[in-house]
C-alpha cells in the first residue's frame, strides 16, 4: 500500500501549514466587495487630492511637464517598441 497518495487528516494539514478547507464563501451567500480607501471617495475628492500631489511635486522641484516635442518623441518610441516586438514574434514563428 502506497502511503504517499493517501489524504492527510485536517489536524496534520494544520500542522504542516496548509489549509484543510478551500476558504471560499459558500455559493449561496453572495459576497459583495465594497470599495475602500481612495476608490470609495467620490470623483471630486479624488481629483482634489491628486491635484494637491501634483502641485506638491512641482513645488519640490521633482515635477515635470512635457513639451509637445517631448511627448511626441515618447509616443513614437513607445509605438516603435510595440511594433518591433510584434514584428519580431511573427518572424520567430
Amino acid at each position: 500500500m502506497n502511503t504517499e497518495l493517501t489524504a492527510r487528516p485536517a489536524a496534520t494539514a494544520k500542522a504542516a501549514g496548509t489549509k484543510a478547507t478551500s476558504g471560499k464563501a459558500p455559493a449561496d451567500k453572495a459576497v459583495t466587495k465594497r470599495p475602500r480607501g481612495f476608490a470609495a471617495m467620490d470623483s471630486a475628492t479624488q481629483r482634489r487630492i491628486a491635484s494637491e500631489g501634483g502641485r506638491a511635486s512641482h513645488q519640490s522641484g521633482r515635477g515635470h511637464r512635457f513639451t509637445s516635442e517631448e511627448a511626441r518623441a515618447a509616443g513614437r518610441k513607445g509605438g516603435q517598441a510595440t511594433r518591433g516586438a510584434a514584428a519580431k514574434s511573427k518572424t520567430d514563428q
